[in-house]
């Protein structure tokens, strides 16, 4: 009877490497599988598209609604309605934590900078971050972030109020990017044009912030960069209330704004 021979398997070529050998790199291949933007059928022009014609939408409500068209009685009717609302929840507290810190003059222009410019630079960085390295989750977390944008958009429009660096002078807050200057300002010619100083409510700072962190949390490896995104939306918030441009309930507006945004984002996503 002849001997039937078994191939042995631990050398041949093409053979499946067991798990942990040098041969098996279980992160390449989950790379490997990632499906690419094309894949999905996603265009780096189209969304750029997107980009534009929503900030052509924006520029509309800005110059119609935008606080060079609003009165500032109305603003300052809103302004205490809020102040009323925060003072019943005992909230109240924006003006006593600016005056902590307003005589630390870099600290206060760290912050003014902060302010003006990690939320449209981390927002954009998250948002091709998505596009680049995890496009399957990108359509869910841009179709958030544009109905966040957008519902920010009705709220601005609808409900035009003076943030407390505007205040009179009685409540006792500071406009820190006038008495303590920057890189730019809300009075320039440029900043005027393009600001609306009365789009307080829903803080869209704060919205961005928390939906840059929902968005680069899940997708960091390292502990210790996770601990700093999760502590961006905290330290915005710090900003917002410092500068004197928001109240907390802003932010609250800011987040549930994110909620609505993410249900629209998870159907619309789900549905494609």
């Amino acid at each position: 009877m002849t001997e039937t021979a078994h191939p042995d398997l631990s050398g041949t070529e093409g053979a499946p490497a067991a798990a942990g050998s040098p041969a098996w790199d279980g992160a390449a291949e989950v790379e490997a599988a990632r499906p690419s933007a094309r894949d999905l059928g996603l265009r780096w022009w189209r969304e750029l598209l997107y980009v534009l014609a929503f900030y052509g939408v924006y520029s509309v409500i800005r110059n119609q609604f935008g606080s060079a068209a609003v009165s500032d009685v109305t603003a300052l009717r809103h302004a205490r309605d809020v102040i009323r609302i925060e003072r019943d929840l005992a909230i109240f507290r924006e003006q006593t934590i600016q005056g902590w810190f307003l005589g630390w003059k870099a600290f206060i222009q760290f912050w003014n900078l902060f302010y003006g410019t990690f939320h449209f630079v981390v927002t954009a960085f998250a948002l091709i971050w998505l596009f680049v390295k995890f496009p399957e989750r990108y359509v869910r977390w841009r179709t958030t972030l544009a109905v966040t944008t957008a519902l920010a958009l009705i709220g601005f429009a609808t409900f035009p109020l003076l943030p407390p660096r505007l205040l009179p002078p009685s409540y006792g807050f500071v406009d820190t990017l006038q008495a303590y200057h920057g890189l730019w300002s809300f009075d320039s010619g440029a900043m005027s044009k393009v600001s609306n100083q009365y789009a307080a409510m829903p803080s869209l700072h704060f919205a961005g912030s928390t939906w840059s962190a929902c968005v680069l949390v899940p997708t960091i490896k390292r502990r210790w960069l996770q601990g700093i995104v999760i502590l961006y939306p905290v330290l915005t918030l710090y900003a917002i209330v410092v500068t004197g441009n928001h109240y907390f309930l802003d932010a609250m507006g800011g987040a549930l704004i994110l909620g609505l945004g993410y249900l629209a984002g998870r159907w619309w996503s789900e549905r494609r």
